[in-house]
């Protein structure tokens, strides 16, 4: 949901915190996402799944996507407040290109999908709604993440299931314990904590950045200083509250889990870039 290289390994925040018991190793080789925790009963981060995923008693999630709430709260924190839409608080010559982007993508959908896409019955229209419905009632800053995702690579991956879904249905279908590490709150807070003239930075490229693929031989030109001031400035704030602050929090949080159960098997599923 909230993917990307944003993320420093919560693995290595564990080392940070000190926790006794828990000596982490690599499983296979340096790239590979499956750590595990060495303790009596062993505890997984991610992983080759099968094995680690049948033998753990508890399973824990960034979020509990089986949650409602979850699913509701989620939707909530991205839309304007009541009565406002993007064509109020978006400058107008912004507002005009991110419906002239939306327009090209809508029209080019189809012939992005694939065969394989088509044979499940995923439909264009259905596809770009279910992506970008509603999108005038968003805030800016999700407005940005959704134009991200609507390139012809995505496209072409949706419809393969969300691999945290699941592993929480599977979960739920093996009767196995199940949480969440993280508040809806705290992963929607920073992102809407960006102030609006970074918000429109951030916009304003990701739509020049778009835009540029649609157009041949286009060349990207280097930002001015005070433009790149700005993207300094929001990669710096990222890092801070999506990455250190978070991983310190999330960390925390399994160790206090790890130790109120010390006789349970635990499988933790975080986002990939979490453990990279």
């Amino acid at each position: 949901f909230l993917g990307g290289s944003w993320y420093l390994s919560p693995l290595r925040q564990m080392c940070y915190l000190n926790v006794g018991a828990c000596d982490l190793f690599l499983q296979s080789d340096l790239n590979s996402f499956l750590w595990t925790i060495k303790r009596d009963p062993p505890s997984y981060f991610y992983g080759t799944i099968h094995q680690a995923f049948q033998e753990s008693n508890i399973v824990y999630f960034e979020l509990d996507l089986t949650d409602p709430y979850t699913i509701s709260a989620l939707t909530s924190c991205q839309l304007l407040p009541q009565g406002e839409n993007l064509q109020d608080v978006l400058p107008r010559d912004i507002y005009r290109r991110l419906k002239r982007h939306l327009e090209y993508v809508k029209l080019m959908m189809p012939s992005w999908m694939t065969p394989d896409q088509r044979g499940k019955g995923l439909y264009a229209d259905y596809l770009f709604n279910a992506i970008a419905g509603n999108w005038e009632r968003k805030r800016p800053v999700w407005v940005m993440l959704m134009v991200n995702s609507l390139t012809e690579a995505d496209i072409k991956t949706r419809g393969v299931p969300v691999l945290d879904l699941y592993l929480a249905q599977e979960a739920e279908r093996m009767r196995k314990r199940t949480g969440a590490v993280e508040k809806v709150e705290e992963q929607c807070h920073p992102l809407n904590g960006l102030n609006f003239s970074q918000v429109i930075f951030a916009l304003n490229q990701t739509l020049l950045q778009q835009e540029s693929l649609r157009v041949p031989n286009f060349n990207n030109v280097t930002l001015p200083p005070s433009e790149q001031v700005t993207a300094q400035e929001i990669d710096s704030y990222f890092r801070q509250e999506l990455i250190y602050k978070r991983n310190e929090r999330m960390g925390k949080r399994v160790k206090a889990l790890l130790e109120e159960h010390p006789d349970k098997s635990f499988f933790f599923a975080f986002g990939a870039g979490q453990c990279s």
